[in-house]
């Protein structure tokens, strides 16, 4: 098999503001990959920029991915691991961009298999339940947003913090106080504090049944989070702090972390996936699922992982539901709830409905 063609697309979907401790995103800046071959098999790919967190935008993504495709063009697919190799050769990092050709080559790959992705890495259906996010705002204004959650039947609520410790401990504790025990209640830092600020809010709010802290410091911080995780009522739970399975095998070393957070688009996809997976797992350290600001193109690729992959207890898959205002996407994972279901479509099972794709910017190489 040969890959004849590739097109991109500038994928913006326009969201309600969404803010996190780093700053705010008021549309997606996602990339769309296809990439033909001469088998008659089209894959499908997908990343989202999130540049507060990852260093990598919209436009850097699409200009990548120009250089990307024809490093791959007129070669095997099927192919994965040298595929992928020749792009990490060719740049540094740029994981997001290489995440949407990664994802893309799995589909592939799938398709040509006759299964859907979940069987092709191994795995079968099982359940997949995610947390619901609230955004930084007011203690009021949060609380009040958890309420609504639960009575919708949310059972996980995620939480973005990261803040000046103070209001952050009066955040969760007016969200405890509104919801009493109805929810389980998981925090993420988003990397917004000290590592004082950290131990401070940390302490506090270890009284509100907090079922883990998500990256509470900046990643140049990390010499200090074996100390931390000592110190803290609360588990850790390492997100920017692991981009490869090199950082999973230096931060489990040295106790600096208790479960760790794979999104394909800060690590470069599916495969460096599986490798930090595999890595947490030998040392049973739980994994937990996430993500930017995808559609349910990549959101569909990173539930057929989720199923795949057992050591993959946390479940953090609601980009969808963060204020998209529009959802072009054929197919794929569909939200019953907070479950998440697939059917057995090969590949991802997940396409963009043409009309909208006419809309787009786009390049084909």
């Amino acid at each position: 098999m040969q890959i004849t063609s590739i097109d991109l697309y500038r994928y913006s979907i326009p969201m309600v503001p969404f803010t996190i401790a780093t700053g705010t995103m008021d549309y997606a800046q996602n990339l769309l990959v296809y990439i033909h071959t001469n088998a008659g098999i089209t894959g499908i790919g997908e990343c989202s920029a999130f540049p507060m967190i990852v260093g990598e935008t919209q436009a850097t993504c699409y200009e990548m991915g120009k250089a990307f495709a024809q490093i791959l063009k007129h070669k095997n697919p099927l192919d994965i691991a040298n595929r992928l190799l020749e792009l990490d050769q060719f740049t540094a990092r740029n994981y997001t961009a290489k995440s949407a050709f990664d994802m893309a080559l799995y589909d592939i790959a799938a398709k040509h298999a006759g299964q859907p992705l979940y069987a092709y890495l191994g795995g079968s259906q099982r359940p997949i339940v995610s947390d619901l996010t609230i955004g930084i705002n007011s203690p009021e204004e949060m609380a009040k947003q958890a309420t609504t959650f639960v009575s919708q039947g949310v059972a996980t609520i995620k939480v973005k913090l990261g803040k000046d410790p103070e209001t952050d401990i009066e955040r969760i504790k007016a969200i405890r106080m509104a919801i009493g025990q109805s929810a389980k209640i998981r925090i993420d830092a988003n990397q917004g504090w000290t590592y004082e600020n950290a131990v401070k809010a940390l302490t506090a709010l270890g009284q509100y049944d907090i079922e883990f802290c998500e990256q509470p410091m900046r990643t140049y911080h990390d010499e200090d989070l074996p100390t931390l995780c000592e110190l803290s009522p609360i588990p850790i739970m390492a997100d920017e702090s692991v981009y490869t399975h090199h950082d999973a095998i230096r931060l489990i070393k040295h106790k600096a972390c208790a479960s760790i957070n794979i999104k394909f688009a800060k690590s470069g996809g599916i495969l460096e996936a599986i490798k930090i997976n595999a890595v947490a797992e030998a040392q049973q350290i739980p994994c937990m699922m996430g993500g930017m600001l995808e559609s349910r193109v990549a959101l569909s690729a990173k539930v057929h992982f989720a199923m795949a992959k057992t050591n993959i207890q946390f479940f953090d898959l609601d980009t969808c539901l963060l204020g998209h205002k529009i959802d072009p996407v054929i197919g794929g994972a569909t939200y019953k709830g907070m479950s998440l279901l697939l059917d057995d479509r090969p590949g991802i099972g997940a396409d963009v409905d043409q009309s909208f794709l006419q809309s787009l910017e786009h390049t084909s190489i």
